[in-house]
């Protein structure tokens, strides 16, 4: 792994707020806690998109928005229908969840359906928008995981993500990053849920992960900095 710095670490983050009960003001502070770190991208519910576009106008820093989220069980003109909205609000970058009932199923005509039509809107645009599917990595056997990353990968989406952050099952799992990294191709790995300490951080990275996912973006930082300084 290369060193990792400060600096490279910010960017690898998507600093994310995805609670329902998030209001404008808690959305102000995720945009200018990017900008005062210089995260590489904020991760928010779709309702405020035009408002980050606004806050960040000039910043360089990416916007994320989520389709089919976090359950992953709208059919798939839903999820579409959601993509392309987001796009035109102005996000750069879409996380759809993956239909899970059929990763387990192993309705591979499905999931290739679901996620190509998604793919389709994002790669529609100029410049194309990054697509990062995810799979509640935490809900699934190692099969299921190989599995649904061999299908990303082949369609040619930009990122696996470990998960929505609010399954039951739990977040992400370093050795779930780890297998993810093997069988997901092209694809890169993005590691979320769960993650709030520098240590878990820097372990997600360690397993292949080159993006990480998480609300507790500044506290990671922080951490990182006093290790730092400790060595």
């Amino acid at each position: 792994m290369d060193t990792i710095t400060p600096d490279k670490l910010v960017k690898m983050i998507d600093h994310t707020l995805l609670a329902a009960q998030a209001t404008s003001q808690d959305i102000k502070t995720l945009c200018d806690q990017a900008v005062k770190y210089n995260f590489g991208c904020v991760c928010l519910n779709p309702r405020w998109v035009k408002f980050a576009l606004e806050r960040l106008a000039g910043t360089g820093i990416k916007i994320c928005s989520v389709a089919g989220f976090p359950l992953g069980a709208n059919n798939t003109e839903t999820k579409a229908a959601e993509a392309k909205s987001l796009i035109m609000a102005g996000a750069d970058e879409v996380d759809m969840t993956a239909d899970i009932a059929a990763i387990i199923e192993n309705d591979e005509q499905y999931l290739r359906r679901d996620i190509g039509a998604v793919l389709k809107v994002c790669r529609s645009t100029r410049p194309p928008v990054c697509l990062k599917v995810i799979i509640e990595s935490a809900a699934l056997n190692d099969e299921q995981i190989i599995r649904i990353c061999r299908i990303a990968s082949d369609l040619g989406v930009d990122f696996v993500k470990s998960s929505t952050g609010f399954h039951p099952a739990g977040g992400a799992k370093v050795e779930h990053i780890r297998l993810m990294v093997q069988h997901a191709g092209r694809c890169g790995v993005k590691a979320s849920g769960a993650i709030r300490t520098a240590e878990q951080a820097l372990a997600m990275i360690e397993a292949g992960a080159t993006r990480l996912g998480t609300s507790s973006s500044v506290g990671i930082i922080e951490q990182f900095k006093t290790m730092q300084h400790r060595q």
